[in-house]
């Protein structure tokens, strides 16, 4: 089943500010925040759809991103398969770890009468992203890459395996919040009896606390390392499309969940090629003769050389196609072509032999100019389109 437009799943329109979408969201998932909810499943996916949304919406390069491209530049639209891109939606622990300022800690106590949401003790503090620049080819960007790359980031100490603690008998239950992550206090008002729930001051929510640090890390439960990491680049990528693989990114502290690795494509140039949108152009030089007399010429490709034939007559300006030779378009079938453009090309230095010979031919009536009749409509399109690839 396709996935809903994320500006409809929040109900907002698409110019909607910051604090518009926040607030839609919060109504959301309020509406159908597990609490309320129990048992009902579809209940739990308009709150993991809303949360997937948000998640977008509310980051100002997602949401750009995804303004441009759709759910196939988000990680959860793209389906990347084995290079860990992708992901099948949010998870219930993600969505409270990572939106907690949107619900609020003391939220769902007040408003279920102290049952609150289990689980609100968390684990550590999430890492941050992390975003790296990858340089790939056109015949990668053709025909997809598994790309190595190197990066330096917070990795799990591997000591105290991320628990920040020299052994597992200095990790002690918090005093203050029992092991809950959460300080419940009740006022009275004139309203009556109110009770509101926060997070444990004292461990930050984690519910416990660390008596004697871990000496590799000095208790954070990480150490700053570098990673090699296999990516699977799938076909059809462009300049300025970001992936996302998740869970690569910095170590989160005392066993925080891992941020994500934000991959930001870069296209290197081509000697010969210049590309345009799903096509490839290439400008082709000739020999006055040869366009006179025809010839075969080989011209470069993305992925090679093809070999084409040049027509006997053929006119500076040609455009010749070589179809489904340019870039397939990203998670689909579509594929662009190569247009050739032919530049007939006129010498500068001559010989008086070859001067001579010239003058002779400029008197034949076969070598005055007249109405160009190979130019069709359907070539007067191509070349229309070379015109805009360059911005003429």
């Amino acid at each position: 089943m396709s996935k809903r437009d994320y500006y409809e799943v929040l109900g907002v329109a698409k110019t909607a500010s910051a604090d518009e979408i926040k607030k839609a969201y919060r109504k959301i998932a309020l509406q159908y925040h597990p609490d309320r909810n129990p048992g009902d499943k579809d209940a739990e996916e308009k709150f993991k759809e809303a949360a997937e949304a948000y998640d977008v919406l509310s980051n100002t390069d997602k949401r750009a991103q995804y303004d441009r491209f759709g759910h196939a530049g988000m990680s959860g639209g793209g389906g990347f398969g084995g290079g860990g891109f992708g992901g099948g939606g949010m998870r219930m622990e993600d969505i409270f770890q990572n939106f907690g300022d949107i619900f609020g800690d003391d939220m769902f106590g007040s408003f279920f009468g102290g049952g609150g949401r289990q689980g609100g003790r968390r684990q550590g503090t999430r890492g941050a992203n992390l975003r790296v620049k990858l340089k790939m080819n056109y015949a990668e960007i053709a025909n997809g890459a598994n790309k190595k790359i190197k990066v330096k980031k917070y990795v799990s100490c591997d000591v105290c395996q991320g628990s920040g603690a020299k052994d597992k008998s200095s990790v002690q239950t918090c005093n203050t919040c029992g092991g809950s992550g959460q300080v419940r206090r009740v006022q009275n008002t004139f309203l009556g009896q109110m009770q509101t729930v926060t997070t444990c001051p004292t461990c930050n929510g984690e519910g416990t606390q660390i008596t004697a640090k871990c000496g590799n890390c000095k208790g954070e439960g990480r150490v700053y390392g570098e990673e090699t990491l296999s990516l699977d680049i799938p076909a059809g990528v462009q300049e300025g499309m970001q992936l996302s693989m998740s869970g690569k990114g910095n170590a989160g502290e005392r066993g925080g969940a891992p941020g994500d690795l934000l991959i930001l494509i870069e296209e290197e140039k081509h000697p010969s090629l210049k590309r345009h949108d799903l096509d490839v152009v290439y400008h082709l030089h000739i020999s006055f003769p040869e366009a006179v007399l025809g010839t075969s010429v080989e011209v470069p490709t993305i992925d090679g050389k093809a070999k084409i034939k040049i027509p006997a007559g053929t006119q500076s300006g040609k455009i010749f196609r070589l179809k489904g030779k340019g870039f397939p378009a990203f998670q689909s079938y579509e594929k662009g072509d190569e247009l050739v453009e032919v530049n007939v090309w006129s010498p500068q230095n001559l010989t008086p032999e070859e001067k001579d010979m010239l003058e002779k031919l400029k008197q034949s009536p076969n070598f005055a100019p007249g109405p160009n009749a190979a130019h069709t409509k359907e070539d007067r399109s191509f070349f229309d389109k070379i015109k805009d690839a360059f911005g003429g």
